[in-house]
């Protein structure tokens, strides 16, 4: 019997506990190389959920699993979409093979290898002043939740290049002092988020409206909703209004 990821698009198969279920291995299983018998599979669209076994949003499972049991399962669901993207070759389009021994897809035409990839993504918390923090409300999002500035590293662009460029581009301002508090992996669909903290420096507040519905800077002490426990942005906001830890192992990112 193995231990199972088994995942239905974003949701993960568990049991009433949140616990993993075991299952009889099979030959399209996904081989996790954990040191132990851990697989991952999807969901066949017209296979049964098992009696006392139920599927959960992985992003539910932030508030009930430490930040390892979050990690391996968002390292599980992005191997499998990796897999399922890379079934042919992008370079002449013939079948490909997965390696015997590592993460990589492998044409048997042009010896083409294609390995998993993650898309680096920059998280920012500014503050202004002692007591004031800017929180934004993503215009895509129907829930009145304000959380930070993030966004996509582009092509040759370094870390601090991005999280300077996203803010200009979000909310029109400037920012200092940049500092690195953290790191999550974030597999919606394969991203890490890369966590910073900065200073307001200038500017006016002028918002991207097809990003960014509404932004304001907030007193530590008068926030409005903001992300659920468990995310990295709920974490960051803690950190810098509560002084809280940015990681803690015992709880997932609280």
């Amino acid at each position: 019997m193995s231990i199972a990821y088994i995942f239905h698009q974003q949701q993960l198969l568990v049991d009433q506990n949140f616990q993993l279920p075991e299952v009889e291995r099979l030959s399209s299983d996904l081989d996790l190389n954990t040191g132990k018998d851990v697989i991952a599979r999807d969901l066949l669209p017209d296979e049964a959920i098992p009696a006392g076994l139920q599927l959960v949003p992985i992003r539910q499972l932030l508030t009930v699993w430490n930040s390892k049991q979050f990690e391996d399962a968002s390292r599980a669901v992005q191997l499998l979409e990796w897999r399922r993207n890379h079934r042919f070759c992008s370079h002449c389009g013939d079948k490909t093979v997965a390696h015997h021994n590592e993460f990589a897809m492998i044409c048997p035409s042009c010896n083409y290898h294609q390995y998993p990839r993650v898309q680096p993504c920059v998280i920012t918390i500014i503050t202004r002043g002692e007591d004031e923090v800017l929180l934004a409300r993503n215009a895509r999002n129907p829930r009145p939740v304000y959380g930070l500035i993030a966004g996509f590293v582009e092509v040759g662009e370094t870390l601090e290049e991005a999280v300077r460029r996203e803010t200009r581009e979000e909310v029109g301002i400037q920012v200092k002092n940049l500092q690195y508090l953290a790191s999550q992996p974030w597999p919606f669909p394969s991203n890490l988020m890369l966590a910073f903290r900065a200073e307001y420096a200038g500017g006016e507040l002028q918002l991207q409206e097809d990003e960014i519905s509404d932004a304001a800077f907030f007193k530590f002490e008068q926030l409005p909703e903001i992300p659920f426990a468990g995310s990295i942005a709920h974490a960051m906001i803690m950190h810098v209004t509560q002084g809280q830890p940015v990681a803690d192992d015992s709880k997932a990112w609280l």
